[in-house]
């Protein structure tokens, strides 16, 4: 839970300072950032509690998997962020990829490609 505020309030923090210093169209990227890390916190979290419990509830795994693709769907409506976008699109690849492992019968799959999607995610809304 705490990298989730963590990442929420660097990203509002991000979005007060660029409002500050630009105008609309950063606070509109801005926006999109701080709708983004909270998303992406949120997912990246339960997919990793979802693969540490893999082995005891193997069903979890998937639902959480089902919730992120939900996520990244309200999100990839919410921005027009061309970058932010690429990066959300991303994120779902990686999120395919586990979903590919599990159905492939891995039952600790790597969570890597979705870790490198969440960074990309945080490059993009560093100002």
């Amino acid at each position: 839970m705490r990298p989730r505020r963590t990442a929420a309030l660097a990203a509002a923090t991000a979005v007060l300072a660029l409002t500050a210093a630009t105008g609309c169209g950063a606070l509109d990227k801005a926006m999109d950032c701080v709708q983004a890390a909270d998303a992406i916190a949120t997912s990246v979290d339960k997919l990793g509690r979802a693969v540490s419990s893999a082995t005891d509830d193997p069903t979890r795994l998937n639902e959480s998997l089902d919730e992120i693709d939900r996520e990244l769907d309200s999100l990839k409506d919410k921005t027009d962020n061309a970058d932010l976008s690429k990066a959300v699109d991303d994120l779902g690849k990686g999120v395919e990829s586990v979903r590919t492992a599990v159905r492939d019968g891995d039952a600790t799959p790597d969570i890597k490609p979705v870790t490198d999607a969440a960074a990309e995610i945080g490059k993009v809304c560093t100002p």
